[in-house]
């Protein structure tokens, strides 16, 4: 089988289209035929040297498939079956320590991430342990669907498990068109959010309005800070969503509310910021750490998009021969939506 590997971390050329023998499943395990598979930030991190990988290592977080074969022990359960159509929660936990057993996945001590602490999903076949394998909605077709699950985890479990939204709270919104901006911005207008959000282009803007936000600052053009102060009518937002880093902090900063909350999973531009504790407390602000999210928030998350209050950005996909290039484009910033892998 093909499957997109790094040898040895450094530009795009080092990743390689190698020649691998079809895993083996063990009982609990499902073998799946991959379809597509999604393009996250995080894979241009890892290719260029997150500390501690091992390698050789396959790539990618986020796929879906078909069920190829499934281990003695999930056929007993009758759950899969070969020619299932499936998703693949994008994260590993032990399942048997406090945290897992609690439904809080994310904190298990043992949580890797697939494509960075374990082999990943870019490749042909896959064996994962059946309870990582969900349905895949029927109103998705493969693109949408290999999509979605890295980074509507990370946004659900921001804005519903770390924050409690509310009707007609503000929110600021980072990167309309990145795939947790745009889950973000669904997820807040759904529970009634005036939300507004940050572009580069007229083409993001475009895109941004037809997601639901209800103020569109072209960070190019216009001082972000400033002018959610001036759409809030000086008061700032109640919550910033945020997942860029160094480059927008001071501009988060300036965006919030007395009593305010950051809610942050992320560091894209960098992940050092300067802060005064004495504005913190004297506000009242808020600083909230997330990282991915959990199982049942990708069953809740299945649920909104069978009802369609949830619907992934898809940009463009991209033969897997043509990887590299798919890099380029993620790391140009041209994307308005998930870069796709298809298999």
């Amino acid at each position: 089988m093909k499957a997109i590997r790094i040898h040895e971390h450094g530009n795009r050329e080092k990743l390689t289209i190698d020649e691998l023998s079809i895993p083996a499943i063990q009982a609990e395990e499902v073998l799946i035929r991959v379809k597509a598979a999604a393009l996250n930030h995080l894979d241009i991190w890892v290719r260029k040297g997150i500390p501690g990988i091992s390698l050789p290592l396959i790539m990618g977080s986020d796929a879906a498939g078909v069920v190829e074969k499934v281990g003695s022990s999930v056929q007993a359960l009758g759950k899969w079956k070969q020619g299932d159509e499936v998703i693949i929660a994008p994260i590993r936990s032990c399942g048997q320590c406090e945290y897992c057993l609690a439904g809080q996945e994310n904190l298990c001590d043992a949580f890797k991430l697939p494509g960075e602490q374990t082999d990943g999903m870019q490749a042909e076949y896959v064996s994962v342990p059946q309870r990582f394998v969900f349905q895949k909605p029927e109103n998705l077709d493969w693109s949408q669907a290999a999509a979605f699950p890295l980074v509507a985890m990370t946004a659900y479990h921001m804005l519903v498990r770390k924050i409690t939204l509310k009707p007609n709270q503000w929110i600021l919104v980072y990167g309309a068109t990145s795939g947790v901006g745009s889950i973000a911005i669904q997820i807040a207008k759904d529970f009634g959010s005036r939300v507004i959000t940050t572009v580069s282009d007229t083409d993001k803007a475009q895109i941004a309005s037809k997601l639901g936000a209800d103020f569109i600052i072209n960070y190019k053009q216009e001082p972000i800070g400033k002018t959610v102060k001036k759409i809030t009518g000086g008061r700032g937002v109640d919550i910033v969503f945020e997942h860029t880093g160094s480059q927008t902090w001071p501009d988060t900063l300036r965006s919030l509310r007395k009593s305010g909350k950051i809610v942050t999973c992320g560091a894209t531009t960098g992940p050092h910021v300067r802060i005064d504790l004495r504005a913190i407390f004297i506000k009242h602000q808020q600083l909230i750490g997330s990282t991915m999210g959990t199982l049942a928030d990708l069953s809740d998350i299945l649920q909104w998009i069978a009802l369609e209050k949830l619907r992934p950005l898809v940009d463009r996909s991209f033969d897997v021969k043509e990887v590299q290039a798919a890099h380029r484009y993620l790391e140009e910033g041209r994307h308005k939506g998930k870069v796709i892998l298809n298999f």
